[in-house]
Protein backbone atom coordinates (compact mmCIF):
# COMPACT_ATOMS: atom_id res chain seq x y z
CA UNK A 1 0.00 0.00 0.00
CA UNK A 2 1.55 3.24 -0.80
CA UNK A 3 0.61 6.78 0.54
CA UNK A 4 0.72 10.35 -1.94
CA UNK A 5 3.90 11.66 -0.01
CA UNK A 6 2.87 13.99 3.16
CA UNK A 7 3.61 17.31 2.69
CA UNK A 8 2.42 18.81 5.91
CA UNK A 9 1.78 17.26 9.71
CA UNK A 10 -0.44 14.32 10.09
CA UNK A 11 -2.34 16.16 12.42
CA UNK A 12 -2.79 19.28 10.29
CA UNK A 13 -4.56 16.91 7.31
CA UNK A 14 -6.79 15.21 9.97
CA UNK A 15 -7.55 19.01 10.70
CA UNK A 16 -8.54 19.94 7.26
CA UNK A 17 -10.50 16.65 6.81
CA UNK A 18 -12.60 17.37 9.46
CA UNK A 19 -13.28 21.07 8.56
CA UNK A 20 -14.74 19.82 5.43
CA UNK A 21 -16.71 17.31 7.28
CA UNK A 22 -17.88 19.99 9.99
CA UNK A 23 -18.90 22.39 6.18
CA UNK A 24 -20.76 19.44 4.97
CA UNK A 25 -22.59 19.25 8.19
CA UNK A 26 -23.31 22.79 8.37
CA UNK A 27 -25.26 23.15 5.15
CA UNK A 28 -27.26 20.05 5.92
CA UNK A 29 -28.37 21.28 9.73
CA UNK A 30 -29.23 25.08 8.29
CA UNK A 31 -31.47 23.84 6.22
CA UNK A 32 -32.54 21.42 8.30
CA UNK A 33 -32.95 23.73 11.29
CA UNK A 34 -35.26 26.60 9.05
CA UNK A 35 -37.77 23.59 8.04
CA UNK A 36 -40.65 24.59 10.28
CA UNK A 37 -40.10 28.33 8.43
CA UNK A 38 -40.17 26.57 5.01
CA UNK A 39 -43.08 24.75 6.00
CA UNK A 40 -44.85 27.56 7.55
CA UNK A 41 -43.89 29.68 4.73
CA UNK A 42 -46.00 27.47 2.18
CA UNK A 43 -48.70 26.57 3.92
CA UNK A 44 -48.02 22.62 3.42
CA UNK A 45 -50.12 19.93 5.52
CA UNK A 46 -47.42 17.07 6.90
CA UNK A 47 -48.59 14.33 4.29
CA UNK A 48 -47.56 17.15 1.53
CA UNK A 49 -44.23 18.35 3.66
CA UNK A 50 -43.53 14.24 3.65
CA UNK A 51 -43.31 14.15 0.05
CA UNK A 52 -41.09 17.33 -0.21
CA UNK A 53 -38.56 15.68 2.01
CA UNK A 54 -38.20 12.92 -0.24
CA UNK A 55 -36.16 14.87 -2.44
CA UNK A 56 -32.89 15.08 -0.73
CA UNK A 57 -32.36 11.45 -1.29
CA UNK A 58 -34.14 11.01 -4.64
CA UNK A 59 -31.01 13.45 -5.41
CA UNK A 60 -28.62 11.49 -3.36
CA UNK A 61 -29.68 8.26 -5.13
CA UNK A 62 -29.71 10.04 -8.64
CA UNK A 63 -25.89 10.32 -7.61
CA UNK A 64 -24.90 7.26 -6.38
CA UNK A 65 -23.45 5.73 -9.08
CA UNK A 66 -22.26 8.56 -10.35
CA UNK A 67 -20.19 9.44 -7.33
CA UNK A 68 -18.89 6.33 -6.62
CA UNK A 69 -17.42 6.19 -10.47
CA UNK A 70 -16.18 9.60 -10.50
CA UNK A 71 -14.55 9.07 -6.89
CA UNK A 72 -12.83 6.58 -7.94
CA UNK A 73 -11.55 7.13 -11.17
CA UNK A 74 -10.93 10.70 -10.45
CA UNK A 75 -9.82 10.73 -6.74
CA UNK A 76 -12.20 12.11 -3.78
CA UNK A 77 -9.05 14.97 -3.58
CA UNK A 78 -10.33 16.75 -6.80
CA UNK A 79 -14.58 15.33 -6.22
CA UNK A 80 -14.85 17.44 -3.25
CA UNK A 81 -14.13 20.69 -3.70
CA UNK A 82 -16.31 20.82 -6.58
CA UNK A 83 -19.09 18.75 -4.25
CA UNK A 84 -18.71 21.75 -1.53
CA UNK A 85 -19.49 24.49 -4.19
CA UNK A 86 -22.37 22.91 -6.05
CA UNK A 87 -23.78 22.08 -2.23
CA UNK A 88 -23.48 25.47 -0.37
CA UNK A 89 -24.31 27.01 -4.26
CA UNK A 90 -27.90 24.38 -4.43
CA UNK A 91 -28.32 25.45 -0.73
CA UNK A 92 -28.82 29.25 -1.88
CA UNK A 93 -31.56 27.99 -4.11
CA UNK A 94 -33.09 26.32 -1.36
CA UNK A 95 -33.30 29.64 0.51
CA UNK A 96 -34.84 31.22 -2.69
CA UNK A 97 -37.94 29.37 -3.55
CA UNK A 98 -41.06 30.54 -3.04
CA UNK A 99 -43.20 27.50 -4.32
CA UNK A 100 -43.09 24.09 -3.60
CA UNK A 101 -42.03 23.31 -7.64
CA UNK A 102 -39.54 25.34 -6.97
CA UNK A 103 -38.32 23.82 -3.65
CA UNK A 104 -38.88 20.23 -5.18
CA UNK A 105 -35.96 20.91 -7.64
CA UNK A 106 -33.89 23.08 -5.86
CA UNK A 107 -33.50 19.97 -3.03
CA UNK A 108 -33.18 17.67 -5.53
CA UNK A 109 -30.11 19.19 -6.81
CA UNK A 110 -28.98 19.73 -3.29
CA UNK A 111 -29.14 16.08 -2.24
CA UNK A 112 -27.56 15.26 -5.93
CA UNK A 113 -24.04 17.30 -4.45
CA UNK A 114 -24.55 16.32 -0.63
CA UNK A 115 -24.20 12.54 -1.86
CA UNK A 116 -20.77 13.78 -3.99
CA UNK A 117 -19.53 15.21 -0.51
CA UNK A 118 -20.23 12.36 1.12
CA UNK A 119 -18.61 9.67 -1.11
CA UNK A 120 -15.64 12.05 -1.46
CA UNK A 121 -14.91 13.41 2.28
CA UNK A 122 -15.58 9.44 3.58
CA UNK A 123 -12.91 7.94 1.35
CA UNK A 124 -10.33 11.16 2.31
CA UNK A 125 -11.19 10.43 6.00
CA UNK A 126 -10.97 6.07 5.29
CA UNK A 127 -7.30 7.32 3.79
CA UNK A 128 -6.44 9.20 6.97
CA UNK A 129 -7.73 6.38 9.29
CA UNK A 130 -5.30 4.37 7.21
CA UNK A 131 -2.31 6.67 8.18
CA UNK A 132 -3.11 6.75 11.74
CA UNK A 133 -3.45 3.04 11.87
CA UNK A 134 -5.90 3.23 14.66
CA UNK A 135 -9.91 3.80 14.97
CA UNK A 136 -10.52 8.12 13.96
CA UNK A 137 -13.62 7.82 11.78
CA UNK A 138 -15.94 8.76 14.29
CA UNK A 139 -14.05 12.03 15.02
CA UNK A 140 -14.42 12.95 11.92
CA UNK A 141 -18.19 12.20 11.81
CA UNK A 142 -18.30 14.13 14.78
CA UNK A 143 -17.34 16.97 13.22
CA UNK A 144 -20.29 17.02 10.65
CA UNK A 145 -21.90 16.52 14.30
CA UNK A 146 -21.19 19.79 15.55
CA UNK A 147 -21.44 21.52 12.85
CA UNK A 148 -25.16 20.34 13.18
CA UNK A 149 -24.90 21.72 16.62
CA UNK A 150 -23.65 24.65 15.17
CA UNK A 151 -26.31 25.19 12.34
CA UNK A 152 -28.99 24.11 14.99
CA UNK A 153 -27.89 27.00 17.21
CA UNK A 154 -27.74 29.82 14.69
CA UNK A 155 -30.90 28.82 13.11
CA UNK A 156 -32.35 28.94 16.54
CA UNK A 157 -31.03 32.74 16.35
CA UNK A 158 -31.84 33.40 12.78
CA UNK A 159 -35.33 32.58 12.91
CA UNK A 160 -35.40 34.26 16.42
CA UNK A 161 -34.80 37.20 14.43
CA UNK A 162 -37.00 36.51 11.66
CA UNK A 163 -33.92 36.34 9.12
CA UNK A 164 -34.83 34.96 6.33
CA UNK A 165 -33.70 31.59 5.13
CA UNK A 166 -31.88 32.62 2.08
CA UNK A 167 -29.73 35.69 3.94
CA UNK A 168 -28.82 32.93 6.63
CA UNK A 169 -27.96 30.26 3.95
CA UNK A 170 -25.61 33.18 2.56
CA UNK A 171 -23.76 33.14 5.41
CA UNK A 172 -23.31 29.49 5.28
CA UNK A 173 -22.45 29.43 1.66
CA UNK A 174 -19.48 32.25 2.64
CA UNK A 175 -18.27 29.71 5.38
CA UNK A 176 -18.04 27.34 2.99
CA UNK A 177 -15.82 28.87 0.56
CA UNK A 178 -13.68 30.20 2.96
CA UNK A 179 -12.97 26.51 3.98
CA UNK A 180 -11.70 25.74 0.34
CA UNK A 181 -9.81 28.42 0.60
CA UNK A 182 -7.94 27.79 3.79
CA UNK A 183 -7.75 23.67 3.54
CA UNK A 184 -7.79 22.74 0.04
CA UNK A 185 -4.08 22.00 -0.37
CA UNK A 186 -3.78 19.31 2.82
CA UNK A 187 -6.61 17.49 1.05
CA UNK A 188 -4.45 13.39 0.25
CA UNK A 189 -4.11 11.50 -3.20
CA UNK A 190 -6.51 8.57 -2.47
CA UNK A 191 -4.85 5.15 -0.94
CA UNK A 192 -3.75 2.97 -3.69
CA UNK A 193 -2.76 -0.67 -3.18
CA UNK A 194 0.22 -2.24 -5.18
CA UNK A 195 -0.59 -5.05 -7.13
CA UNK A 196 0.44 -7.42 -9.60
CA UNK A 197 -1.09 -7.56 -13.15
CA UNK A 198 -2.85 -11.14 -12.16
CA UNK A 199 -3.90 -9.84 -9.11
CA UNK A 200 -5.43 -6.76 -10.78
CA UNK A 201 -7.13 -8.88 -12.98
CA UNK A 202 -8.43 -11.04 -10.15
CA UNK A 203 -9.82 -7.47 -8.14
CA UNK A 204 -12.14 -6.88 -10.94
CA UNK A 205 -13.95 -10.14 -11.05
CA UNK A 206 -14.50 -9.54 -7.60
CA UNK A 207 -17.87 -9.25 -6.44
CA UNK A 208 -19.08 -6.90 -3.24
CA UNK A 209 -19.01 -9.03 -0.44
CA UNK A 210 -22.09 -9.69 1.21
CA UNK A 211 -21.47 -8.08 4.75
CA UNK A 212 -21.21 -4.82 2.64
CA UNK A 213 -25.13 -5.14 2.06
CA UNK A 214 -25.69 -5.96 6.21
CA UNK A 215 -23.86 -2.82 7.17
CA UNK A 216 -25.87 -1.01 4.80
CA UNK A 217 -28.84 -1.83 6.12
CA UNK A 218 -27.81 -1.69 9.68
CA UNK A 219 -26.78 2.08 8.11
CA UNK A 220 -30.05 2.76 6.97
CA UNK A 221 -31.78 2.24 10.26
CA UNK A 222 -29.50 4.46 12.09
CA UNK A 223 -29.81 7.24 9.08
CA UNK A 224 -33.78 6.65 9.68
CA UNK A 225 -33.53 7.67 13.37
CA UNK A 226 -31.04 10.40 11.89
CA UNK A 227 -33.97 11.73 9.56
CA UNK A 228 -36.61 11.63 12.09
CA UNK A 229 -34.69 13.86 14.18
CA UNK A 230 -33.01 16.28 11.51
CA UNK A 231 -36.42 16.61 9.83
CA UNK A 232 -39.17 16.43 12.14
CA UNK A 233 -38.03 17.22 15.93
CA UNK A 234 -38.67 20.82 15.37
CA UNK A 235 -42.06 19.84 14.10
CA UNK A 236 -42.27 17.53 16.64
CA UNK A 237 -41.74 20.01 19.44
CA UNK A 238 -44.32 22.62 17.80
CA UNK A 239 -47.07 20.41 16.92
CA UNK A 240 -47.08 17.74 19.37
CA UNK A 241 -45.65 19.49 22.57
CA UNK A 242 -46.64 22.96 21.99
CA UNK A 243 -43.66 25.33 22.30
CA UNK A 244 -43.51 28.76 20.28
CA UNK A 245 -42.60 28.32 16.33
CA UNK A 246 -39.61 30.17 17.28
CA UNK A 247 -38.27 27.28 19.57
CA UNK A 248 -38.91 24.35 17.46
CA UNK A 249 -34.99 24.63 16.77
CA UNK A 250 -34.10 23.39 20.32
CA UNK A 251 -35.13 19.77 19.27
CA UNK A 252 -32.21 19.72 16.66
CA UNK A 253 -29.77 21.38 19.12
CA UNK A 254 -30.91 18.98 21.69
CA UNK A 255 -30.25 15.99 19.26
CA UNK A 256 -27.14 17.34 17.70
CA UNK A 257 -25.70 18.19 21.34
CA UNK A 258 -25.09 14.69 22.07
CA UNK A 259 -24.90 13.42 18.79
CA UNK A 260 -21.55 15.26 18.22
CA UNK A 261 -20.43 14.42 21.93
CA UNK A 262 -20.46 11.30 21.22
CA UNK A 263 -18.94 10.84 18.00
CA UNK A 264 -15.69 12.51 19.51
CA UNK A 265 -15.88 9.51 22.27
CA UNK A 266 -17.12 6.68 20.44
CA UNK A 267 -13.88 5.49 18.65
CA UNK A 268 -12.39 5.03 22.45
CA UNK A 269 -15.70 3.19 23.06
CA UNK A 270 -15.24 0.77 19.62
CA UNK A 271 -11.24 -0.14 21.15
CA UNK A 272 -12.12 -0.69 24.78
CA UNK A 273 -15.79 -2.33 23.99
CA UNK A 274 -15.79 -3.60 20.62
CA UNK A 275 -17.84 -2.29 17.29
CA UNK A 276 -20.57 -4.76 17.81
CA UNK A 277 -21.38 -3.94 21.13
CA UNK A 278 -21.05 0.02 20.33
CA UNK A 279 -23.60 -0.06 17.36
CA UNK A 280 -26.21 -2.40 19.45
CA UNK A 281 -25.62 0.06 22.13
CA UNK A 282 -26.52 2.70 19.59
CA UNK A 283 -29.51 1.25 18.48
CA UNK A 284 -30.62 0.25 22.26
CA UNK A 285 -30.46 4.05 23.12
CA UNK A 286 -32.27 4.98 19.98
CA UNK A 287 -35.23 2.91 20.49
CA UNK A 288 -35.45 4.09 24.43
CA UNK A 289 -34.96 7.92 23.58
CA UNK A 290 -38.04 7.79 20.67
CA UNK A 291 -39.96 5.30 22.95
CA UNK A 292 -39.45 8.68 25.92
CA UNK A 293 -40.87 11.32 23.58
CA UNK A 294 -43.58 9.03 22.64
CA UNK A 295 -44.50 8.49 26.28
CA UNK A 296 -44.08 11.77 27.89
CA UNK A 297 -44.48 14.39 25.42
CA UNK A 298 -43.23 17.58 27.37
CA UNK A 299 -40.49 19.61 27.11
CA UNK A 300 -38.39 18.77 29.54
CA UNK A 301 -38.78 15.42 28.60
CA UNK A 302 -38.68 15.39 25.03
CA UNK A 303 -35.48 17.23 24.73
CA UNK A 304 -34.03 14.33 27.58
CA UNK A 305 -35.28 11.93 24.75
CA UNK A 306 -34.15 13.85 21.81
CA UNK A 307 -30.33 14.06 23.48
CA UNK A 308 -30.57 10.00 24.16
CA UNK A 309 -30.80 9.67 20.68
CA UNK A 310 -28.28 11.86 19.72
CA UNK A 311 -26.02 9.27 21.75
CA UNK A 312 -27.72 6.22 19.83
CA UNK A 313 -27.00 7.75 16.31
CA UNK A 314 -23.54 8.80 16.88
CA UNK A 315 -21.53 5.86 16.62
CA UNK A 316 -23.28 3.94 13.51
CA UNK A 317 -22.57 5.51 10.48
CA UNK A 318 -18.97 5.96 11.54
CA UNK A 319 -18.30 2.72 12.37
CA UNK A 320 -20.25 1.00 9.09
CA UNK A 321 -18.29 3.47 6.74
CA UNK A 322 -14.65 2.60 8.61
CA UNK A 323 -15.39 -0.97 8.38
CA UNK A 324 -16.55 -1.33 4.91
CA UNK A 325 -13.58 1.41 4.17
CA UNK A 326 -10.98 -1.02 5.29
CA UNK A 327 -12.56 -4.51 5.07
CA UNK A 328 -13.47 -4.90 1.25
CA UNK A 329 -11.68 -6.29 -1.17
CA UNK A 330 -13.32 -3.95 -4.19
CA UNK A 331 -11.81 0.02 -4.13
CA UNK A 332 -12.77 2.03 -1.06
CA UNK A 333 -15.27 4.36 -3.26
CA UNK A 334 -17.05 1.58 -4.61
CA UNK A 335 -17.40 0.09 -1.25
CA UNK A 336 -19.06 3.29 0.27
CA UNK A 337 -21.18 3.83 -2.47
CA UNK A 338 -23.02 0.38 -2.04
CA UNK A 339 -23.38 1.47 1.92
CA UNK A 340 -24.47 4.43 0.95
CA UNK A 341 -27.02 3.75 -1.65
CA UNK A 342 -28.73 1.52 1.35
CA UNK A 343 -28.20 3.77 4.09
CA UNK A 344 -29.41 7.15 2.12
CA UNK A 345 -32.64 4.95 1.59
CA UNK A 346 -33.06 5.17 5.35
CA UNK A 347 -33.01 9.05 4.48
CA UNK A 348 -35.85 8.72 1.78
CA UNK A 349 -37.93 6.28 3.52
CA UNK A 350 -37.78 7.42 6.87
CA UNK A 351 -38.87 11.22 6.73
CA UNK A 352 -41.50 10.94 4.46
CA UNK A 353 -42.96 7.48 6.10
CA UNK A 354 -43.15 9.75 9.11
CA UNK A 355 -45.16 12.65 7.27
CA UNK A 356 -47.59 9.97 5.90
CA UNK A 357 -48.17 8.04 9.25
CA UNK A 358 -48.06 11.49 10.89
CA UNK A 359 -51.23 12.83 8.10
CA UNK A 360 -53.51 9.60 9.09
CA UNK A 361 -52.37 9.50 12.99
CA UNK A 362 -49.93 11.93 14.47
CA UNK A 363 -46.27 12.27 15.23
CA UNK A 364 -46.39 10.30 18.09
CA UNK A 365 -47.15 7.12 16.30
CA UNK A 366 -44.84 8.04 13.54
CA UNK A 367 -41.96 7.91 16.18
CA UNK A 368 -42.91 4.93 17.79
CA UNK A 369 -42.52 3.42 14.53
CA UNK A 370 -38.95 4.27 14.26
CA UNK A 371 -38.32 2.89 17.06
CA UNK A 372 -38.41 -0.29 15.50
CA UNK A 373 -35.55 0.64 13.46
CA UNK A 374 -33.14 0.71 16.68
CA UNK A 375 -34.32 -2.95 17.11
CA UNK A 376 -33.06 -3.93 14.08
CA UNK A 377 -30.22 -2.80 14.74
CA UNK A 378 -29.48 -4.60 17.67
CA UNK A 379 -30.31 -8.11 15.75
CA UNK A 380 -28.84 -7.27 12.56
CA UNK A 381 -25.39 -6.02 13.73
CA UNK A 382 -24.86 -9.55 15.82
CA UNK A 383 -24.93 -11.11 12.23
CA UNK A 384 -21.92 -9.23 10.88
CA UNK A 385 -18.60 -10.97 11.54
CA UNK A 386 -16.26 -8.17 10.21
CA UNK A 387 -16.56 -5.75 13.26
CA UNK A 388 -13.27 -5.38 15.27
CA UNK A 389 -13.22 -8.53 17.66
CA UNK A 390 -14.51 -7.14 21.47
Amino acid sequence: MTIAPITSSLKRIRYAVFAFYFMQGLCFSSWASRIPDIKNSLGMDDAAWGTILLMIPVGQICGMSLSGLLVSRIGSKRILPIANIGYAATLLLVGLASSEYALIMSLIVFGFFGNFCNISVNTQAVNVERMYDKPIMASFHGGWSAAGLTGASIGLLMSSLEVNPFMHFCVVAALVVTNLIVNLKYLQEDVKVQKSPEERAARKKNKPEKFLFLLGIVAFCGMAAEGAMSDWSGLYLQDIVGVPAHLAPLGLTAYMITMATGRFFADKASSRFGQKRVVQAGGLLISAGLLLAVALPHVVTTLIAFMIIGFGTCSIVPTVYSVAGKKTKISTGMALTIVSSISFTGFLMGPPLIGYISHLTNLRYSYAFIALFGICIILLSSQIKVFKKD
